[in-house]
Order: C-alpha cells, then sequence, then structure tokens
C-alpha cells in the first residue's frame, strides 16, 4: 500500500457519458481521474500507475466486473475498488464484498452518493497508509533500540573502568566484565539482585542506594569513595544519579577506578621525599648556625658587602629549613601519621598559646593581634596538639605575613553545635576570586606588586588543608581585595577514629 497514491482514481466504465460524468464529479475533489472503456485496458493502466481506488462497471463486455475485480485483488497491492451494477441485486453485492470489492452504488447513481463513497474510500486509504508508516516507524524504532542497546553494552564491556548502573531500587541492572574483575566478583551473580551483593563497603551500599532511590539533592557534592578490597586493591568510586527526561531519578551509575598502582607511587613518592628532606635538614641547620656565628662575630667596620651576602644567605637557608619542614608535614600527612597522636586538647588554650608566640612578629611589623576565646572553657578536642598547632599556626602566620604594618589579626573560637569553630581574619591584602580554586594547591602561591616580596613556599595551606579533611573537619575562606581575608576551621567534636586518621 506504500506504494498507492490516493489522489489517484480509475474509472472502468464502457459508456463514455458515465467515465466524462464521473471523472467532472471526481476531478472536481481533488483527484486526478484516469479513464478506461474496458475490463483490460482498466488492468493495463493499473499496471503502470499507482491508484488506490478504482471505480468498477460490473457489465461490460469482454472481460466483465466480475472477473477484473478478481484480477485486481489478486495483485494484492491494497487496492480499495468501487463496484457499480445496473444491476443491482443482493446476491451481486454480496459476491462483490465476498470477492475483495471495498463499497458498491447502484445505476444510475447520484453525484453526492458518489463522493461519499468515494471520499470514505480515501480516508480508508490515507488510514491504511498512515498505519503502515508508523508501523514501520515503530519497527525502525524497536530495531534502533536493540541497535542502541548492543553498542551502549559493547562501550561500557569495552571500558577499562568497572561499571555499575541501578535501578530506584538499587538493584543492579548492568554491570561490565572490568567490574567483576576489579572487584573480584563471582561470575554467577548478575543482573537483578542487590546492590549488596556485588558490594561489601556498607558505607558505600547504603550511599548508592540514597542516589538511586532520588535521597540525594544537591548531586554536585556527592563524595568519592576510596576502598580497599580483600586482595589489597585500592579503588576509587565515583556515584551518580542518571536522571530521566523531567530530571527524575532512574537510578545510580557507580564508577570503579582501580587506584593500586597510583597508592604505590604515592607512597614511593612520599618515602622519596621524606628521606631526601630528613638527610638535608641536618645539614642545612648546621650552614644556619655557622652563618648565624660569623654574622655575629663581624666588626661593625665590617664590609656592608659582605654582611649583605651573609645575611641574604642566611635567610636563604632558614627559607630552605622551612620548607623541608613543611615537605616532611606533607609527607605524615600522605602517609596517615600527621595527626595519629590523638589526646585531649582544650583549643581555646591552644590558640591563646599560638597568639602569644606569634605576638612578637606582628608586633614588629606594628600590628594587632588579638585572640578572642569563650568566657567558659570549651569542651576538649580528641586531636593531635602538634596537628592542630600546624593548623592555627601556619593560619596566623599567614594573616601577618599577608597584612600590611599597621594592621590587625584576629583570631576567634567558639562551640557550633557539635563542632568546635575557629576562625582566623585580618584586614590585609586579600585574595582575588580568580585565585580562590588554586590557593590550597601545593606550591601556590599568589603573587602580585603587594604580595612578591613575602617568602614563603606556598605549602602551608596544602598543609593545613590536609590535617583539616584528615580530622573530618572542613576549612571554608572568604576574601575581598584590600579588604582582607577569613578562614573558618570546624572540627568535629566527636572522638575520631584512629583508622579514620
Amino acid at each position: 500500500m506504500e506504494n498507492l497514491d490516493p489522489g489517484k482514481i480509475l474509472v472502468i466504465d464502457d459508456e463514455a457519458s458515465l467515465r466524462e460524468g464521473a471523472k467532472r464529479i471526481l476531478s472536481r475533489m481533488g483527484f486526478e481521474v484516469l479513464l478506461a472503456e474496458n475490463g483490460q485496458a482498466g488492468l493495463d493502466v493499473l499496471e503502470n500507475e499507482s491508484t488506490a481506488i478504482v471505480l468498477l462497471d460490473m457489465k461490460m463486455p469482454g472481460l466483465d466486473g466480475m472477473e477484473v475485480l478478481k484480477r485486481i485483488m489478486a495483485m494484492q497491492r491494497g487496492i480499495l475498488v468501487i463496484v457499480i451494477t445496473g444491476y443491482a441485486t443482493v446476491e451481486t453485492a454480496i459476491e462483490a464484498m465476498q470477492t475483495g470489492a471495498y463499497n458498491f452504488i447502484p445505476k444510475p447513481y447520484q453525484p453526492d452518493q458518489l463522493r461519499i463513497t468515494v471520499s470514505r474510500a480515501r480516508e480508508k486509504i490515507e488510514l491504511s497508509m498512515e498505519k503502515d508508516r508508523l508501523k514501520r516507524e515503530k519497527e525502525r524504532t524497536l530495531e534502533d533500540l536493540q541497535n542502541e542497546q548492543s553498542r551502549t553494552r559493547t562501550i561500557i564491556d569495552s571500558l577499562p573502568n568497572g561499571v555499575i548502573v541501578t535501578n530506584i531500587m538499587g538493584k543492579v541492572v548492568l554491570i561490565n566484565q572490568a567490574c567483576y574483575q576489579h572487584m573480584a566478583i563471582e561470575p554467577e551473580k548478575g543482573p537483578g539482585l542487590s546492590i549488596e551483593e556485588f558490594i561489601e563497603n556498607r558505607e558505600l551500599c547504603n550511599l548508592i542506594l540514597d542516589i538511586s532511590r532520588g535521597r540525594y539533592i544537591d548531586y554536585s557534592d556527592i563524595p568519592a569513595h576510596e576502598i580497599t578490597l580483600s586482595n589489597k586493591n585500592c579503588m576509587m568510586v565515583r556515584c551518580r544519579p542518571v536522571l530521566g527526561e523531567k530530571r527524575e531519578c532512574l537510578g545510580a551509575v557507580v564508577n570503579f577506578v582501580d587506584i593500586t598502582t597510583m597508592k604505590a607511587l604515592d607512597q614511593l613518592k612520599s618515602e622519596f621525599v621524606a628521606k631526601v628532606t630528613h638527610e638535608l635538614r641536618s645539614p642545612l641547620s648546621t650552614i644556619h648556625e655557622q652563618l648565624n656565628m660569623v654574622i655575629d662575630n663581624l666588626s661593625n667596620h665590617a664590609d656592608e658587602q659582605d654582611q649583605y651576602m651573609l645575611s641574604r644567605a642566611r635567610e636563604k637557608t632558614r627559607t630552605l629549613i622551612s620548607t623541608i619542614g613543611d615537605l616532611l608535614d606533607l609527607s605524615r600527612i600522605e602517609a596517615g601519621t600527621a595527626a595519629s597522636e590523638t589526646k585531649s586538647v582544650r583549643v581555646d588554650e591552644m590558640l591563646k598559646s599560638i597568639g602569644e608566640f606569634l605576638d612578637a612578629r606582628a608586633s614588629a611589623k606594628k600590628q594587632t593581634l588579638t585572640v578572642i576565646t569563650p568566657p567558659t572553657p570549651m569542651p576538649s578536642l580528641a586531636a593531635d596538639p602538634m596537628a592542630l598547632e600546624s593548623v592555627f599556626g601556619n593560619l596566623i602566620s599567614n594573616a601577618i605575613n599577608y597584612t600590611p604594618d599597621g594592621g590587625s589579626i584576629e583570631a576567634a573560637c567558639d562551640v557550633a553545635g557539635n563542632n568546635i569553630r575557629v576562625t582566623v581574619k585580618d584586614n590585609g591584602f586579600g585574595i582575588d576570586a580568580k585565585y580562590m580554586d588554586k590557593i590550597f594547591d601545593r606550591f601556590y602561591r599568589v603573587k602580585n606588586d603587594k604580595t612578591r616580596f613575602i617568602n614563603g613556599t606556598g605549602l602551608g595551606l596544602p598543609i593545613v588543608k590536609g590535617i583539616v579533611d584528615s580530622m573530618q573537619g572542613y576549612i571554608n575562606v572568604e576574601s575581598e581585595v584590600d579588604k582582607g581575608t577569613t578562614f573558618t576551621v570546624i572540627l568535629p567534636l566527636k572522638k575520631i577514629s584512629p583508622e579514620i586518621i
């Protein structure tokens, strides 16, 4: 039927006046009308034309209408035949309809009768063609879907990373071969089982279930998980929701990356840095002390150039020793030993002590350093004292360094819910917004006309963030150029497990 033209109609009638009359009526209806004076001529026309409707006279010389009808039906092209007969009887109509005719009109017929019958035939042809089109489109869609699913599975199976996809019930609907290998999953486990059957880590399973069921509101803040398998392999796991057209949650996709080699390389790097820096610290300290002795013993009348060069050498060795100390701190953080000696710490007392120690540095720049603590003693925090001193000392030292002479620094602490909150605020140079995402990067320092003369390693803030993260805390920074910077550290009061630290 797809090759038929519903706008074409063939009139087969041996009476010329009836053919011409039908042509006039049908042409006004927008049809392209073809004419044939007998049955054989009509069949010849159908061989070459995509005619969809035929008006067929049942009483003609030669091939009669019934024989022509049978031959048209034998073509199996879906042509609708409306028979016309002046000898209309019930038997003739029944036989014609049983043979395959769509309808019949008794002769003589009225123009309106012809218009109505032909219009219905055209509508039927058009509906049938639309039905066929939709059917073909559906078949193509299903075929495309099957091909797309096949391509998707092939792509996912070829990925080096493990992939698991769950539905809203937390059931696994897709898992690739890499996931079986990385996670050492038994081959008989497949789609249809709960995520708990594939992952032993309870915390990770709960996260995946929450994401699958649409309980995670802020999709951009879903944390990555690092898990260690029974075979000692380390996996970095990232989870994201699968969203529908209306951003409704349809499940979760979980990506597993084997970072065992990376962890081993990091460990080797940390061990190398720790060894090298440890070996350098002793000779540099000796050189620094000897430079101090030489400078102290110089006569007041010594050459100014010599004094300047020795002072610069002493300053550089001090900077190198500070860098070595920072690198050792970073090594301990990476090794997980930076905050391992957990003790009971009073943060308010520690902050006062650090403020008293650094007050001399602030006074040398004519700065005001103020430490504000609550009027009543704060609860103790389970933490490593040296790690906390490194955090608060670095923040206050940075505030002193990056605040001009005569400025002010304020350090304060209080209890916020189940957390200890410490803020270090200054009215110094401030940090431009475009640098905010880089200040915690190692060796990164904001350099401009105001800060380029300030000595530093660019490791202080990375050390602070590393320690705070290891204590399951949070650090935030707010800053405005030429108006100052405020660092806020939040540390949980709950006892920290050594395994976590």
